[in-house]
């Protein structure tokens, strides 16, 4: 598990002058309240090639959570490869906090966990995100709805970005 409180460091590069590093626990905020994120993935067939996707997902215990089938672009992507970055802030250029974690997805197995995060989803997006818990995937019983898989996001390193008087970059070690 990663350390709660990481190291954090102003970019004066990137900053406005009077800019002071964004605390984490105004990043986690962020991390947390958003309610859209955008996962980063390297596709297997080619060199490099990116493929990004929105996602709901759910900020619990110093990581981000997310499901997705198995047979998605995203969830085959981070089986040939588990790098991945989150994204969520707001498109506006004056205002608002912008996160990037960088990290290793992790597939989450464990019921007791996925309880929880179930629990945290439909407190967090509504009914219409209920989850059954089997054989350590989530189900949505829905018409067509079969297993989503669940990957944990533990950052490794991330970043905010405070839009406005003053701009900042802060970068996060864990």
């Amino acid at each position: 598990m990663p350390r709660t409180k990481p190291a954090e460091e102003i970019d004066h590069r990137f900053s406005s002058p009077e800019a002071k590093a964004r605390s984490w626990a105004d990043a986690r905020d962020q991390l947390a309240r958003a309610e859209i994120y955008w996962l980063s993935t390297i596709r297997p067939e080619g060199p490099g090639r990116p493929h990004v996707t929105p996602l709901i997902a759910i900020w619990l215990d110093n990581a981000l959570y997310f499901c997705t089938g198995p047979e998605e672009r995203k969830a085959k992507n981070l089986a040939a490869n588990p790098n991945c970055i989150l994204t969520t802030g707001r498109n506006t250029i004056d205002d608002g906090l912008d996160v990037v974690v960088e990290s290793t997805a992790k597939q989450v197995s464990d019921e007791a966990l996925l309880h929880r995060l179930a629990d945290a989803y439909v407190e967090k997006y509504g009914s219409e995100w209920t989850f059954a818990v089997r054989e350590g995937t989530f189900h949505q019983d829905v018409e067509g709805g079969g297993p989503a898989l669940v990957f944990e996001v533990a950052p490794t390193t991330a970043f905010a970005f405070g839009k406005g008087e003053p701009f900042s970059q802060t970068r996060y070690r864990f």
